[in-house]
């Protein structure tokens, strides 16, 4: 059983991981946190602060205890928050000789685990053999940029037990943090990441200088998607416009601080799809959900036509305005 006392600890160095350990430390003590790189470590130490990111938030680091080991933070840890970029989840836990299946899992990752296409929970339950009740995704439309800046966000605990969801959003609420619970782990989490997908149409569409009448077509098109293809997979009650569907995809598609819709406009302003992962020298994730979604639903056969134009772009190298072009005679 975890409560207020159990140690937490997260995983990754990135942005979203320094958010999230901003907000933790808000209400604990101290946290634990794994970053791959010990260089990395040794400038946060030295520097009080993230190095690559959000580099305007400091942090007391005498109340962080780092580690590069993840086997060490696994070790000392009750709480695991993943939040590193999902394709490089498998090259992070390769080194893990550790049994997760009595730790509490939280993933905060947005993305599907590459070769397998298992979405991360489902991953830690197949291939760790962590029980459902032992696993939470947290979701919901929070840029790490606003979180660092404490401006008001809202986030979700997905977990099948309410009361475990319950206890874990004590852990995120904040002063600028609001949380709610969910029992929909799926649903949460394909809507995670299908509207990374929607956010590079966003940004594709926005690149070839479409107007914000039609982008509101497009995304309102884009919430029946998530809602079919959540209903095809995973059949149950939900409210598609709660903040952890709708206002995520709303988000992650018209806000400046979207990496997937800076990718999608690039791809709509005419850069290659290698030329736009080199420039930004970040991971726009919804490049590898459309791949995933696109070949998940050849099982489900759902009618999605945006991520069907989306991987044609992406993936077939059709021209971004024939495309969108085609895809404008399908919307409603």
């Amino acid at each position: 059983m975890i409560n207020e006392k159990s140690k937490i600890a997260v995983l990754g160095g990135g942005s979203w991981a320094t958010a999230i350990a901003k907000i933790l430390l808000t209400n604990a003590d101290s946290i634990n946190w794994y970053m791959r790189r010990q260089d990395q470590i040794d400038e946060f130490v030295r520097q009080s602060k993230n190095p690559s990111y959000l580099t305007g938030v400091s942090f007391d680091t005498d109340r962080i205890h780092f580690t590069s080991d993840i086997n060490k933070v696994v070790r000392t840890s009750d709480i695991l928050v993943f939040a590193m970029p999902s394709p490089f989840i498998k090259q992070h836990l390769k080194k893990l000789n550790r049994k997760l299946n009595n730790k509490m899992i939280i993933s905060a990752i947005k993305g599907i685990v590459p070769d397998e296409n298992l979405i991360v929970s489902d991953y830690f339950e197949q291939v760790f053999n962590v029980p459902k009740d032992n696993i939470a995704v947290l979701a919901g439309p929070c840029h790490a940029e606003e979180v660092a800046l404490e401006r008001l966000s809202y986030l979700t605990l997905a977990c099948t037990s309410r009361d475990t969801a319950r206890i874990l959003a004590q852990r995120f609420s904040t002063n600028f943090i609001h949380t709610s619970i969910s029992d929909d782990i799926m649903g949460i989490e394909y809507s995670s990441v299908m509207k990374n997908i929607y956010s590079i149409a966003a940004g594709i569409c926005h690149g070839l200088k479409y107007g914000d009448n039609f982008q509101a077509v497009l995304i309102s098109n884009a919430i029946q998607e998530i809602s079919r293809f959540c209903n095809a997979t995973n059949p149950l009650h939900r409210d598609i416009n709660e903040p952890a569907y709708l206002g995520d995809l709303l988000v992650t598609a018209y806000s400046k601080f979207s990496r997937n819709r800076l990718f999608g406009s690039m791809i709509g302003k005419g850069y290659s799809v290698k030329t736009a992962q080199i420039e930004m020298e970040m991971i726009a994730e919804g490049y590898y959900a459309t791949k995933t979604i696109h070949e998940l639903n050849e099982k489900y056969q759902v009618n999605m036509p945006i991520v069907d134009s989306i991987f044609e772009i992406l993936y077939n190298r059709i021209s971004p305005i024939m495309e969108i072009k085609k895809l404008s005679d399908k919307l409603n």
